[in-house]
């Protein structure tokens, strides 16, 4: 599989936050080519302002790890991390992030700020964005759309 692949397979995970009426965020860890951890918006549902997907496929990633290093994870998500889970990024020493949509209000990889690539902490993150941003986009403007109607 290749990032295209990993992409679509976060995007259907964020899909699964619609029936608990969470933001359409989707996340995934992979490792030698398997799905370590995974993760959705379950803000709503958990009643937790840290359950974002990132963060909750980080968690999982670094139990099937057995450890809080994710040497030689690639993390997928369908929207730019915000400050929090760029953050546990950095700590985890995650080398690389896959991810979609920008995110305009909230973004830490690179459009608001770049907690990623700071040159002031002591690790930084190999950040690829855009890919499937079209896609990501439509599904949290569907979202969106929703409440409005």
């Amino acid at each position: 599989m290749n990032d295209l692949d990993w992409m679509r397979l976060a995007l259907a995970e964020a899909e699964k936050a619609l029936a608990t009426g969470d933001v359409p965020i989707g996340a995934l860890a992979v490792y030698n080519g398997a799905i370590i951890g995974r993760g959705y918006n379950r803000r709503e549902a958990d009643h937790d302002s840290t359950a974002h997907a990132e963060m909750l496929a980080i968690r999982e990633a670094s139990q099937a790890l057995n450890h809080w290093r994710l040497d030689g994870v690639t993390l997928y998500c369908t929207l730019e991390p915000c400050t929090m889970c760029a953050g546990a990024m950095i700590l985890a020493r995650l080398p690389r992030l896959v991810y979609a949509a920008i995110d305009p209000k909230a973004g830490a990889a690179g459009s608001i700020l770049d907690v990623l690539r700071h040159p002031k902490l002591n690790h930084r993150v190999d950040v690829s964005a855009g890919l499937l941003a079209d896609e990501a986009g439509e599904q949290l403007r569907a979202f969106f759309r929703s409440l409005r109607t």
